[in-house]
């Protein structure tokens, strides 16, 4: 794999498989079902992405959807609609297959993310950083939302989530 032959694209159902895949191993204890991610891409598809190859092998997937409030939805839960007061965008999952990390592909979907954001209307962008990874999301723009309550919230995602937002300025 070259790291030229890949690129970030929207996610179709035929991605499905290689999304699971590299959840599995990016989160092994947050374990979320393929029917999961089903849900992601039926719900909001203008907000799954996968960096793939043209063989279409997957190497890694961003997950996120508009989100309603400092909360973040029950893990391997279905979204049965949007909310129609969403007020930011929620980043659900990001991940990449152990062989794609640190070759600079997280900033650009990000920076993307952020673009879509700002067009849809959404001043935040929001996440649970889980496996420690809060200094690498505050790298990204992110800060920790310091609120006990919030925090409390996140119990089924384990003693070191943090719930994060990154406010979006024009």
């Amino acid at each position: 794999m070259t790291s030229q032959s890949l690129q970030w694209r929207p996610m179709t159902a035929r991605d499905l498989d290689g999304v699971v895949e590299i959840a599995h191993l990016s989160f092994p204890d947050h374990v979320e079902d393929r029917s999961c991610f089903e849900n992601r891409l039926e719900t909001f598809a203008e907000g799954c992405f996968v960096l793939g190859c043209e063989k279409g092998r997957v190497h890694g997937y961003l997950v996120a959807y508009p989100w309603k409030g400092e909360s973040a939805p029950s893990l391997n839960s279905r979204i049965e609609r949007l909310a129609d007061e969403a007020d930011r965008l929620y980043l659900h999952d990001l991940a990449l297959h152990p062989q794609a990390r640190g070759a600079g592909w997280t900033r650009p979907m990000v920076d993307q993310l952020v673009r879509q954001a700002r067009t849809g209307g959404w001043p935040i962008l929001a996440l649970v950083a889980v496996n420690q990874a809060t200094a690498f999301w505050e790298g990204l723009g992110f800060s920790v939302v310091d609120d006990l309550q919030v925090q409390a919230r996140l119990a089924s995602y384990g003693p070191d989530a943090r719930y994060m937002v990154r406010h979006l300025h024009a």
